[in-house]
This record gives structure tokens, C-alpha cells and sequence, in this order.
């Protein structure tokens, strides 16, 4: 697919979003978006989203009973990660996008969950990303790419038979800010589930081990940590943190624009090496 026109302007992609309708094509916008944009921030900004919904005692109680953090971290992230990636890259409605769609439905069929659990989950790749990306994307985002996000995982959320999803991007962003407000309390679960997380994040990474935990806990809201049962470092810590990603973002601004695509095919895959090639979405997730 043809993303943008010129492909020495840095601009181009946000000109041809800016051209598209976010009702009509929001599985354009996205892919662009995600794939030529920003595919390192979308990426962090999604963990991060999974990261928060940890924070609700009936979601961490579900994770905890399953296991699979316990046991295979990497594996149910990278499933969560790639299943979400394969509906991008390739449009929900593609062969593949419905094959994605099959195992999450299946995945979640096993289990009695919350319509409104189902729905918070969803809203957080909604809102999460355009959170992230208004504070550390090398641009700001446009209009047409937060409206695109909205739709497109509405219609996602419809294929996953997720009932009463708001009709409007401000009416689905109130559920979450109301949801989160009611929702995160702490419970030993969230701290369990929370710390399985944190642990496979600091797995990722050459610090010390405590250097990487402080580092990711003092990305979290107060609530967040509330949650979780979490220990907040200096806020020094966080502000060093928010400091060095704007000024990844300056840096970025300045790069030349990525020609090839960034979702499924990311290199470094540590549980499915050379994904997709070989691979297929239904031989994702638990068996």
C-alpha cells in the first residue's frame, strides 16, 4: 500500500492523514500512523495501556488465576502485542485480521468477563497511544488520527462483540476517565500481576534491575502506584525520564521518514523470531 507521495519529506504522511476521512479510512490512518509514523511510541504507549489495566482488581484476578504471567510473561505479551499488530497491518476485516480476531475471541470466551472490563481494555488502545504521543510524539497528532484510532477499534470492539461502546471519542474517553476513578483500588492481585510485569520489563534492558524498576514506576500516576501497592521513587527519576523522551522526540523530528512499515515484522520478536514469516495469528496465545 502506498503511504505517502513524497518520501523525502518528512511531512508527506502527515499531509496524506490530513487528506482521509476518519470515519472512511481509519484502517488507513492507523496503519500509516502506527506503522510509518510512530512505531516505537505506539509500541511503548501500548504496553503501557496493558500495564494500567493491571490496576483493576477484577482484571488482575482473571490474569493472576490464568497463570500466564506467572509463567510465560514474554509469551502473553508478545500474543497481546502481535494479535493487536496483525489488525493493523493488515485490516480487521483481512484474512489474517479475522484469523487475529478468532483467537482473541477464543481467548477471552474461556473466561466470564465483565462487558464493562471487556470495554476499559479497549478504550486504553484507544487513549493510551494519543496520551502518549501528545507528550513524546516528534509531532503533534492531528485530528484525523485521534478521531481514526477511536473508530477503528470500535469496530474492532464490535467484531469482539463488546456491547454499549459509546458512539463518540468524548463519550468513550468519559467512560475510561469515570471507569478508572471507580475501578483502581488496590488488591494483592494488582500487585502480583503489576510486579510479574514490571519484572519482564526490566528483563528488556542492561541497567540494574532496581534502575529499570524505578524508572517504569515513576512513569505511573499516583494512582497507578496507589494500585498497585507500588513504592513511588524521587520524582527527580520521573521528570529525568519524561526528559530524555522529549528529546528523543526532537531527535526523531529530524530523521528522514521511514520508507518500510514497522507492526508485525519487527526484528526483535523475542518469542516468535522472524514473525510473521512462518507464523500464523491462529498460532498465537494459549493453546
Amino acid at each position: 500500500m502506498r503511504h505517502a507521495g513524497n518520501m523525502s519529506d518528512r511531512f508527506a504522511n502527515r499531509r496524506l492523514i490530513e487528506s482521509l476521512d476518519p470515519v472512511r479510512d481509519h484502517e488507513r490512518i492507523m496503519r500509516v500512523s502506527s506503522a510509518y509514523e510512530f512505531p516505537w511510541d505506539y509500541v511503548r504507549a501500548l504496553e503501557f495501556a496493558l500495564f494500567k489495566t493491571y490496576c483493576v482488581p477484577s482484571i488482575s484476578s482473571l490474569l493472576a488465576r490464568t497463570g500466564e504471567f506467572e509463567h510465560r510473561p514474554q509469551k502473553r505479551y508478545d500474543d497481546t502485542a502481535l494479535l493487536m499488530a496483525e489488525l493493523v497491518d493488515h485490516g480487521y476485516d483481512s484474512p489474517r485480521g479475522k484469523e487475529a480476531l478468532r483467537v482473541v475471541n477464543r481467548l477471552h470466551g474461556r473466561y466470564d468477563i465483565a462487558n464493562d472490563d471487556m470495554k476499559y481494555v479497549l478504550s486504553t488502545f484507544v487513549y493510551e497511544p494519543i496520551d502518549w504521543l501528545e507528550r513524546f510524539g516528534w509531532r503533534p497528532l492531528t485530528r484525523q488520527e485521534r478521531l481514526a484510532a477511536f473508530y477503528f477499534y470500535r469496530a474492532v470492539g464490535a467484531r469482539m462483540a463488546i456491547r454499549d461502546v459509546p458512539e463518540t471519542y468524548d463519550e468513550f474517553l468519559a467512560f475510561k476517565r469515570a471507569y478508572e476513578e471507580k475501578e483502581f483500588v488496590y488488591s494483592d492481585t494488582n500487585r502480583r500481576i503489576g510486579q510479574y510485569t514490571l519484572d519482564l520489563f526490566c528483563s528488556w534492558y542492561p541497567a540494574p534491575r532496581a534502575l529499570t524498576a524505578k524508572a517504569a514506576v515513576a512513569m505511573l500516576d499516583d494512582r497507578m502506584v496507589r494500585a498497585f501497592g507500588f513504592t513511588a521513587p524521587h520524582p527527580w527519576v520521573g521528570a529525568l525520564g519524561r526528559t530524555a523522551l522529549r528529546l528523543r522526540a526532537r531527535l526523531v523530528r529530524h530523521l528522514p521518514p521511514r520508507t518500510t512499515p514497522r507492526l508485525t515484522n519487527d526484528p526483535g520478536n523475542r518469542t516468535y523470531p522472524g514473525y510473521p514469516v512462518g507464523y500464523r495469528p491462529a498460532d498465537l496465545g494459549a493453546p
